[in-house]
């Protein structure tokens, strides 16, 4: 049996030239979420999002993308989880999109902040009914001392909700990562990756720059 720890796969050859780059990186970001759509790479909206405990401890997680404009990254959580407690606390977070099997990752940086209520209505509407129950169910990173309370709950809900629409809780909602930096990583042969960074300015620009692997 190999060793899982010394395994690398080559990543080829294929280039990020810097006139395959839009200048938006926005765009770019839509392209590639596109191709890696294409390439049949698994959850390609997933996305590891880390964020700062109050201790200055890090913490990630995986969450999925749910809207991207020139506003930034937008995903759903309970506010009350470890995630939504951090950042509202410390809107500092980063993510990652780890296309692994296309030999390409999008890293971001920026802040978090709570998107308007109406558009968490709006999303929350859209959700599978039990997706809906479990937002009311589940009191998120809290403990349960077992799987069959937590499934109690859930039957619970879905007597108090039986033949209405369910509503938002209160502390479900949406957040939107302002990016401050973009990167974009293509694989290379050899370690000899390809990384062009896009920073934001003062003046609410973007500026480009290649990076060293």
């Amino acid at each position: 049996m190999s060793d899982p720890l010394s395994q690398h796969t080559d990543y080829g050859q294929l280039p990020l030239n810097d006139s395959d780059v839009l200048s938006d990186p926005i765009e770019q970001f839509r392209l590639w979420l596109s191709n890696a759509s294409e390439a049949n790479v698994y959850e390609p909206n997933a996305m590891v999002l880390s964020t700062v405990a109050a201790n200055s401890s890090p913490s990630s997680r995986t969450v999925l993308l749910r809207a991207i404009d020139d506003a930034g990254f937008e995903f759903f959580t309970n506010y009350s989880s470890i995630k939504g407690r951090e950042l509202i606390s410390n809107p500092a977070a980063a993510l990652v999109f780890p296309w692994y099997s296309i030999h390409r990752q999008v890293l971001v940086q920026g802040i978090a902040r709570p998107v308007a209520a109406a558009l968490s209505d709006q999303y929350f509407a859209t959700r599978p009914r039990g997706s809906q129950i479990a937002a009311h169910a589940s009191e998120q990173s809290q403990p349960i001392a077992s799987r069959m309370l937590l499934e109690e709950r859930v039957r619970e809900c879905e007597s108090e909700f039986e033949g209405h629409d369910v509503p938002r809780p209160a502390d479900w909602g949406g957040f939107v990562v302002e990016p401050s930096t973009i990167e974009f990583w293509q694989g290379r042969s050899s370690r000899l990756h390809d990384r062009v960074r896009f920073v934001r300015s003062a003046s609410d620009s973007w500026e480009r720059m290649r990076l060293q692997p």
